[in-house]
């Protein structure tokens, strides 16, 4: 099964620390992994997902390129402020191939992620897609 764009569900990027108007953050849940958003070049970079409410989050999936380390982070306020660290994850170099990582968040329920990309393997990086399996009801 295929997992619906974020943005279908609701969700927003409400926060990105960089952008390029050619490639746009909504790109980044949109479900549409040829479109992107991509970064400036220097690190961290950070995008925030606000959902539409409250939700249970058992893994997310992040289609990118030259990402190397990732942090996520989560709350649930209604406000994108204090978070607490979730999960970090350190991405293989794919080398000209659009990395795909699931990670796991072990059913953290979350309003906001962060997204921080600590460093990469290029000064530029993109994210294609960020996606999140429905649990079922």
């Amino acid at each position: 099964m295929i997992d619906p764009p974020l943005s279908s569900l609701g969700a927003k990027v409400v926060v990105v620390t960089s952008g390029d108007e050619e490639h746009p953050p909504e790109n980044i849940i949109d479900g549409d992994s040829r479109t992107f958003w991509m970064s400036t070049g220097m690190f961290p970079q950070e995008f925030i997902i606000c959902f539409a409410e409250s939700t249970k989050v058992s893994a997310v999936t992040v289609d990118s390129y030259n990402v190397k380390h990732l942090k996520i982070e989560k709350n649930t306020s209604r406000y994108a402020s204090q978070f607490e660290s979730v999960t970090e994850k350190e991405f293989e170099h794919t080398d000209g191939h659009l990395q795909s990582n699931s990670i796991s968040l072990n059913g953290s329920s979350a309003t906001h992620l962060r997204f921080i990309i600590t460093s990469g393997y290029d000064h530029f990086v993109s994210v294609h897609r960020v996606s999140v399996p429905q649990l079922p009801s």
